[in-house]
């Protein structure tokens, strides 16, 4: 046996080589996810509510960009409709962004095999 060497015991393999390699091909991932959110990012959606009375945009950041209101909605003495139309139109906007980014992002992770992504 030599030096150093115990019965029974195997010499240490050096695994660098592939660590090394597994940590470049997540840093390649992490910078892909990094553009395809950058792209969600500058997508919009829009969704109107009251028959297209309101109208609302939201960004792939979920930030409220655009709210447009039909004069013949807005009415002094039914403040509570007007409302009802915005935050309607605020969340259907928002919905259809959440299912635009889940959709590209799954785009990026359906071969990964990673569960919850």
């Amino acid at each position: 046996m030599g030096k150093g060497m115990r019965a029974g015991k195997r010499p240490k393999k050096s695994g660098g080589g592939n660590m090394q390699q597994q940590m470049q091909q997540m840093q390649a991932m992490q910078r892909q996810m990094d553009e395809v959110q950058a792209q969600i990012d500058e997508m919009e959606a829009s969704a109107t509510s009251g028959g297209g009375a309101v109208s609302v945009t939201v960004n792939g950041k979920k930030e409220l960009k655009e709210i447009r209101i039909e004069p013949d909605v807005v009415d002094p003495e039914d403040v509570e409709m007007l409302q009802d139309l915005i935050l309607t139109a605020t969340n259907e906007a928002l919905r259809q962004m959440e299912e635009i980014s889940q959709a590209e992002m799954s785009k990026f992770t359906a071969g990964l095999g990673i569960p919850g992504l």
